[in-house]
């Protein structure tokens, strides 16, 4: 069909929040954050950036890497986990700021695996010929540190701000490869309360014992989230490779969501992807939806990718949601 990868982008906020920053907040050191995420540092939101601020910096990178204009879009997917608000859709607020066309606008909730999702659901759209979506963006965006527990030292150092953004475009040439060669995606809602926001939301409704109780924050089970991470990203990796007939010598680059360097190096591991397998999360930390797109960028704008290239992505996030895509570049 032609639906290829035309560009990407990406953003992160100015302020930068290091390991050092988090010993003066908190009972931690600079040392036994490194041993045991491997994050050195992350960028964090000023009070005056929103979600959508981030995702539209974002969104505006990738426009100019492709020499798109924003009304050259057919639609505008984000994936976030902290929105601007509840309504409208954080995604609307983008297409205004980036002064993109009245095109479809919506937002999907997938945590982690956020940025994988939409791509399906993009490549979904725009594989039927009479939606006629020849341009579409993905953004995966978060101001998580405004759902970050700053006294809570086990969760507190793991996450950082920022936005990426992918734009697909159907060239109409069937002669050119689709971008997704095979992918995979999952949930079990059984295992929801590992790592939540419990409060906020119609299940528990915003009122002073919520914020007195610190029930707005992300509260995680960081052992068991570790061990179903691991299995579920490397499981589904060789699913999707083994459904494509690809093998890991064939692929370029491994991305896996960039979450903790432990979690990282595990499914390196079981993959037998060490040397393949790309890593940013020391200087970002876990920016959830937007971190495989933060890395797609990077490897674009450092010119470590090749038209034609396979690219195996896969997260993990709240949910559980959890996913995997052979992408060619």
């Amino acid at each position: 069909m032609g639906i290829r990868i035309k560009g990407v982008g990406s953003y992160v906020p100015e302020r930068v929040l290091t390991n050092a920053d988090f010993e003066k907040m908190v009972d931690t050191s600079d040392e036994w954050i490194v041993t045991r995420t491997g994050i050195r540092e992350r960028h964090i939101g000023s009070p005056e950036q929103a979600c959508s601020d981030i995702a539209a910096e974002a969104a505006k990178a990738a426009l100019a890497n492709t020499g798109l204009a924003a009304t050259d879009l057919d639609m505008i997917i984000v994936s976030t986990i902290s929105p601007d608000m509840v309504i409208p859709n954080t995604a609307a607020l983008v297409q205004k700021k980036i002064g993109a066309g009245m095109c479809p606008a919506f937002d999907i909730e997938a945590a982690c695996t956020g940025l994988i999702y939409s791509m399906n659901i993009a490549y979904g759209m725009m594989s039927v010929p009479t939606f006629n979506y020849r341009r579409v963006m993905i953004i995966g965006a978060e101001k998580i540190s405004t759902l970050v527990d700053y006294t809570d030292r086990s969760t507190c150092v793991l996450f950082g701000d920022g936005a990426s953004a992918v734009i697909l475009e159907n060239d109409g040439d069937p002669e050119t490869p689709d971008f997704m060669v095979a992918s995979k995606l999952g949930a079990d809602g059984k295992y929801g309360s590992l790592l939540c926001v419990p409060a906020g939301g119609s299940a528990m409704p915003a009122s002073a014992e919520t914020v007195a109780n610190r029930l707005h924050h992300i509260q995680m089970q960081g052992g068991k989230t570790f061990q179903l991470a691991v299995l579920s990203m490397a499981r589904t990796c060789q699913l999707v490779l083994r459904e494509a007939d690809v093998s890991l010598d064939q692929v370029r680059w491994a991305i896996p969501h960039q979450a903790n360097e432990r979690i990282i190096d595990a499914v390196a591991t079981r993959l037998k992807a060490e040397d393949k397998v790309f890593r940013n999360v020391a200087r970002f930390g876990n920016t959830s939806s937007a971190s495989i797109g933060i890395a797609l960028d990077e490897l674009n704008r450092t010119g470590q990718l090749e038209r034609g290239d396979y690219i195996l992505a896969t997260a993990f996030g709240a949910g559980l949601t959890w996913g995997a895509a052979l992408i060619r570049w």
